[in-house]
C-alpha cells in the first residue's frame, strides 16, 4: 500500500469524523474538513507547506466561525432557575406566613414544601412566585401586583 501524503490526510480526517462520532464533539468535524482541504491540496499537487496551511487555515477557520455565534448566545440558566428545565418555575403559590427564621410552609401540587425568599429582608405573606428549587426547597419572590 501506498502511504502518500493524500492518504495520510484522508486517514486523519477519517480518524477524526469517527472520533466526532464517538464523543459528539462538532469541533472535530471542522478540523476534519480541515484535513479534507489538506487532501486536496496533496492531490493538486501543493508541497507539505502548503497542505499544512491549507488545512490549518480551512480547519481553524472553520471552528472559528462555529465557535463564534455560540460564544455570543446567552447563557442558558442554571437548571435550579430554569423554566425550560423546570416547569415549576413561574408558577404562584400561597404564602400563609413566614416564620422567624426566614422559611415557609407552603402546599404545592397536593404536597407541603419548604420554602425561602429568593432574596435577603423581610418577605410578606401573600401570594408569591417560584423562581427556583434547590432540592425540595422552593425559592419565592412576591408575585407583581395586577
Amino acid at each position: 500500500m501506498d502511504w502518500n501524503p493524500p492518504t495520510l490526510w484522508w486517514l486523519a480526517a477519517g480518524a477524526l469524523v469517527a472520533a466526532e462520532l464517538a464523543t459528539g464533539t462538532f469541533y472535530l468535524l471542522m478540523l476534519a474538513l480541515g484535513c479534507a482541504a489538506g487532501a486536496l491540496a496533496a492531490h493538486a499537487g501543493a508541497g507539505a507547506t502548503a497542505q499544512v496551511a491549507a488545512g490549518a487555515l480551512l480547519g481553524g477557520g472553520a471552528t472559528a466561525l462555529w465557535h463564534l455565534p455560540r460564544a455570543r448566545a446567552p447563557r442558558a440558566a442554571p437548571a435550579e432557575s430554569n423554566a425550560d428545565v423546570n416547569l415549576d418555575i413561574g408558577q404562584t403559590v400561597q404564602v400563609p406566613a413566614w416564620a422567624a427564621d426566614g422559611t415557609a410552609r407552603v402546599h404545592y401540587r397536593g404536597a407541603d414544601w419548604s420554602a425561602r425568599p429568593a432574596r435577603p429582608g423581610p418577605a410578606q405573606p401573600g401570594p408569591h412566585v417560584i423562581v427556583a428549587i434547590h432540592g425540595s426547597e422552593l425559592q419565592l419572590a412576591p408575585a407583581p401586583t395586577p
